[in-house]
């Protein structure tokens, strides 16, 4: 692409700087009457202005001093801190603990036997100028959570990323990796699908290792110099199946109490296949090096000073992993303002406060964020201010692990979440940048309305024109340009996994957001023991000040859902979003019948055989059936429906806000928001996913094979890809279903809103 004049960016920025200034003065609060909103923004103003950087930089070098695995004496203590600091500013505060499957190393061993001897050290050295990475004795070691115990001696393999992809890249190599060891580097989907892939392509065994491409020198100085991750860095993580359930491994579904059944653990389906351990480059290099075969495609290649070859062999390594399966107590802290006129109604907040090792990026920046909403939300409480709605805000254990401190609780309290939640907010980590969104399309408008309270620390805009302008800038036409100068608020991505709203969204069908700032600072020490407070105060948000725009913006979001006269859902969002979905569905399905009829007119006509490429197997290719046609016609039908529901919802709320919103302040709503509330509920269907059943939500879903990447209408779109046509066609009913429920469901309240200002 042609690089912009100085002159045309010029231009560009001072169009979308008026646009963004007409955008800006819009009035209304939604969700308020008009004289209920003046209170409400001078009560939002009084807590925002309470939010303190030097505040939030204290709690993070507390709460990151020591690592604070799940189990650890430090866990325990920062536990202890959470909740002596949520009754020291008032609230209500009790600890929920739970009994849950953590395996920890007892043995690791990886060496090299042929063609040369090599030893991989598996040990993150401390750096000098960093006062706790030389923690060692309390560090847990590098290692894959939930891997098997195993030990393998087998031919290596280099397969890229390790996603299904790279093995039909493979194939037509003529590499197989039954049998063999394979090594992938990180990145592109999340850990856990790389053993998965591995193993169903008869793998025997998985190195994940982060190559300086991506996240090394190539990318920039490494730590201490600069932040990228250095030689022997390596990132911890889980490689349980979070997409079949996320959790503990025991207690699927149910909430992981002292007496609750759980599977023996020969039975539990979510572990690897096959023994997995991560390493760094440093150790990764002599092993890639000693492998021969074919040259790796150009895009595989790293950064290592080496020829990339995808073997097999002629490096042999020996692999022994054993592990401690240990059962660990956990303990979430759950801290509540009971609400006044609506206590019944639940606005619900969190952040996980374990790490993998000291952790002040994650989980520590955002856990000090919400610590200082919390603080500052107890003084509003102090001066007299009580919210219409409860609120809850929620540390939760042993996210790193699975999820498994939110989940445990969710499935514990699920009933009642479905009657009393109205929405939960979580955030995980931040730095500094741009704000970013993830979440239910429902809260799409009013997130942005949100976003243009709080200003941008360095920019001195709010946060929400800083991202608009992004977006605007770096749009790849005329067109695109244009279409985001029109909008009056920016869309929402949609929730996959990877964070503690899962559980709430997925299983719960809460709606639900996820929050960060970032964009702006790189950096490679992601779960290593270099992810500590001397390197967030040197590369990431050095004075705090992006931590405390993520404590304004999300605690505004909570005062703002606890306090609404009417609940501030808006499902022409949800519609819009909902009809993008529908039309990608459709042409995957044509794109993918394309396909099959051309691979077949060109086996027909002798243009595509087993001699026609060099690396394909021998075997001559076979037409293959050409799929039914699949019937939209149940989604299109629901779509309609949906949208006719949601246009009447928002004509009457229209009317509502008429005359200052007036018509809110005399109105009964009490009815509107229960109906209200249960809107993201009907968009699940009890029967789950096909073949996981944990995961309820028919819109969003982490993808079987990406891990945290969101897959919308999951259950059609992988039937497609997986040319299930059957199961598609079934998919699209039962989504056309929840549809329906959900239209009803709008429409229900649109004529509740209707009766309640008349």
């Amino acid at each position: 692409m042609k690089r912009r004049s100085l002159a045309t960016l010029a231009a560009l920025t001072f169009v979308a700087w008026t646009l963004l200034a007409q955008q800006e003065a819009a009035p209304g609060l939604a969700g308020f009457s008009g004289e209920n909103a003046r209170g409400q923004r001078q009560l939002e103003q009084k807590f925002r202005a309470e939010i303190s950087a030097e505040s939030i930089g204290g709690y993070a070098k507390l709460l990151s001093a020591r690592p604070h695995h799940v189990g650890s004496p430090y866990d325990k203590q920062d536990e202890e801190w959470l909740a002596s600091k949520f009754k020291e500013w008032g609230w209500d505060v009790h600890v929920e603990s739970f009994q849950v499957l953590f395996p920890t190393p007892k043995e690791r061993v990886l060496e090299m036997i042929e063609p040369s001897r090599y030893t991989a050290r598996l040990q993150e050295p401390p750096i000098a100028d960093d006062p706790t990475s030389g923690q060692q004795s309390e560090q847990l070691p590098s290692y894959n959570a939930y891997s098997i115990d195993g030990e393998v001696t087998a031919p290596l393999v280099y397969v890229n990323y390790g996603v299904p992809d790279d093995y039909e890249e493979l194939e037509r190599m003529g590499v197989s990796v039954k049998g063999a060891i394979v090594i992938a580097r990180y990145g592109a989907s999340w850990r856990g699908i790389k053993p998965k892939v591995a193993a169903e392509h008869g793998a025997v065994g998985c190195l994940i290792y982060s190559d300086p491409r991506d996240d090394g020198y190539t990318a920039g100085d490494v730590y201490p110099k600069g932040p990228w991750r250095p030689a022997e860095g390596v990132q911890r993580g889980s490689v349980v199946d979070m997409a079949v359930y996320p959790g503990d491994p025991l207690t699927p579904g149910i909430g992981a109490t002292r007496d609750a059944k759980r599977l023996k653990l020969e039975d539990v389906k979510v572990f690897t296949k096959i023994p997995v351990q991560p390493i760094s480059y440093a150790d990764a290099q002599p092993l890639l090096a000693a492998l021969d075969g074919p040259v790796a495609p150009a895009r595989w290649r790293g950064g290592l000073p080496i020829t990339y070859h995808a073997g097999p062999g002629p490096a042999k390594v020996h692999l022994r992993l054993k592990f401690n399966w240990d059962m660990k107590q956990i303990n979430d802290v759950i801290a509540r303002i009971p609400g006044s006129s609506e206590a019944e109604e639940w606005v619900i907040r969190g952040n996980h406060y374990d790490a993998w090792v000291n952790g002040a990026q994650d989980p520590v920046s955002g856990m000090s964020a919400m610590m200082e909403e919390a603080r500052a939300l107890g003084e509003l409480a102090k001066s007299g201010w009580k919210p219409k709605r409860t609120i809850l805000y929620c540390a939760w254990d042993a996210e790193e692990p699975g999820l498994i401190g939110s989940t445990e609780w969710v499935e514990t309290h699920a009933e009642e979440l479905r009657a009393h939640a109205v929405a939960y907010i979580n955030t995980d980590s931040h730095s500094r940048g741009y704000l970013n969104v993830s979440g239910s399309h429902s809260l799409e408008t009013f997130i942005n309305q949100v976003a243009r309270e709080v200003t941008d620390p360095e920019k001195n805009i709010s946060v929400w024109q800083r991202r608009h302008l992004k977006r605007i800038t770096e749009a790849s036409s005329g067109e695109e340009r244009e279409r985001l100068r029109s909008r009056a608020t920016w869309p929402i991505e949609a929730l996959g996994s990877g964070s503690d709203y899962t559980a709430f969204l997925d299983f719960a069908g809460v709606a639900s957001l996820n929050l960060d700032f970032s964009g702006e600072t790189d950096g490679g020490v992601y779960h290593s023991v270099y992810d500590d407070y001397y390197w967030f105060t040197h590369f990431s948000d050095v004075g705090f000040v992006y931590g405390r725009a993520l404590a304004q913006t999300v605690g505004t979001a909570v005062l703002r859902l606890a306090d609404a006269d009417l609940l501030p859902f808006n499902f022409a969002d949800l519609t819009a979003t909902v009809r993008g979905y529908v039309g990608e569905l459709q042409r995957l399905a044509e794109n993918e019948v394309s396909q099959i009829r051309e691979r077949n007119r060109q086996i027909g006509e002798g243009v595509f055989s087993a001699t026609s490429d060099p690396r394909m197997p021998s075997a001559p290719p076979t037409a293959e059936a050409v799929p039914p046609h699949l019937n939209f016609a149940p989604l299109q039908n629901a779509l309609e429906a949906l949208n006719q529901s949601a246009e009447h919802y928002q004509r009457v709320y229209a009317r509502a806000e008429q005359e200052g919103g007036a018509a809110l302040g005399r109105a009964s709503l009490a009815q509107v928001n229960l109906e209200l509330m249960r809107s993201e509920h009907a968009l699940t269907d009890a029967n789950g996913l096909p073949g996981r059943a944990w995961f309820k939500h028919q819109l969003y879903a982490p993808g079987f094979y990406t891990g945290y990447a969101v897959k919308t209408m999951p259950a059609v779109r992988e039937a497609i890809e997986q040319k299930q046509w059957g199961a598609a066609e079934q998919a699209i009913n039962a989504v056309a279903k929840v549809l329906d429920n959900e239209a009803a469901v709008i429409e229900k309240a649109a004529v509740s809103l209707e009766h309640a200002i008349q």
